[in-house]
């Protein structure tokens, strides 16, 4: 989970920053840059928490809601993503700029030296004309003179040309040229794809973890839940216990009063009494607290088959001495009449 809350915080980071790259240029007042500096971290942060509120809303099953926060989060989510597309824009812009403007260096001096070219092509075109008007000494030799001047100042301004530092052009922007090659679009159109592309992206990217950090929210509170409201001793996994107070050589046995035991010890027992039968058994056991009421409880404690457990448990619902609820555990509620 700490990796799910790495990614989302990155995520959630990186809108909000591409967000404020937008709404920050939007005005160049100090206040002004606060307020909507602080409307887009609002939108960005809005935003997921309405996202997560549409997951929390679909799992108590309250649609009207979810269809409510899920509009709510539509209208932030273009919004947001309308800032990420400007903030993306505004970077890879400024990055592109950077290297028009060594282009447009470079392209300068290359106009400069194309002209002094084209001024020594002039120079010659006239030499030769001086040569056949038999001027050599007085046209001829000015004029390559001046060439000698113009070969220098050109290779003076190549030199300053290729010292000009070469700005590398990003991976994003070679991303930007190579798509408009492959797909014949202009690199803006292609830009502009990218761009949308990626902040969708962004976005969704975001709202995934941020869903998957409320499924396991979810999760843990229904665990938990859960685990509170399981019956004492009772384990879906673990066998059932018997209660530690009571003693399984006393089975078949009650507690009766003094004067009780001292009556019977009176009476002339002439035949023996008869063995109790595991209904009985069952009613003895569960009215004196020595096991929890359930079927797999009272099958260890008899030592009985499941379907004598099954038997013995529907006569006891039939009779209302226990009664079943809805999570299928059955409740104790004892004897009302003196059963035989």
């Amino acid at each position: 989970m700490w990796t799910v809350y790495s990614f989302t915080g990155a995520a959630i980071l990186a809108s909000i920053i591409f967000s404020l790259l937008l709404f920050l240029s939007i005005d160049d007042d100090p206040l002004m840059k606060f307020l909507f500096g602080g409307l887009a971290v609002i939108f960005e942060l809005g935003k997921f928490f309405a996202w997560y509120e549409v997951g929390e809303r679909k799992a108590r099953r309250n649609y009207t809601g979810t269809l409510s926060a899920f509009t709510f989060y539509a209208v932030l989510a273009a919004i947001s993503i309308g800032g990420s597309i400007g903030g993306i824009n505004s970077a890879t812009n400024k990055a592109q700029s950077e290297v028009n403007v060594q282009k447009s260096k470079i392209n300068a001096f290359n106009m400069q030296i194309e002209a002094i070219e084209k001024q020594i092509d002039l120079n010659n075109v006239a030499a030769e004309k001086y040569i056949q008007m038999e001027r050599i000494a007085s046209g001829v030799a000015r004029i390559q003179k001046q060439n000698d001047e113009l070969r220098k100042q050109q290779q003076k301004l190549a030199m300053e040309r290729d010292s000009i530092p070469v700005v590398s052009q990003g991976s994003v922007l070679g991303l930007i040229d190579s798509l408009a090659e492959s797909l014949h679009v202009t690199p803006q159109a292609a830009q502009l794809g990218l761009v949308v592309f990626l902040s969708v992206l962004l976005d969704f990217f975001a709202a995934f973890f941020v869903g998957l950090i409320g499924e396991e929210n979810r999760f843990r509170h229904q665990f938990r839940h859960n685990k509170v409201l399981e019956m004492a001793g009772y384990n879906e996994y673990e066998q059932p216990k018997l209660l530690e107070h009571f003693d399984p050589s006393t089975v078949g046995t009650s507690e009766v009063n003094v004067h009780e035991q001292e009556q019977e010890q009176e009476e002339i027992i002439v035949e023996p009494e008869l063995p109790k039968t595991p209904y009985e058994l069952t009613i003895d056991a569960l009215s004196h607290n020595k096991v929890n009421c359930s079927k797999r409880a009272v099958s260890k404690f008899l030592n009985i088959s499941t379907d004598e457990v099954d038997s013995i448990f529907k006569q006891l619902l039939d009779e209302g001495i226990v009664s079943k609820k809805p999570n299928n555990h059955y409740q104790w509620h004892g004897l009302t009449t003196t059963t035989s």
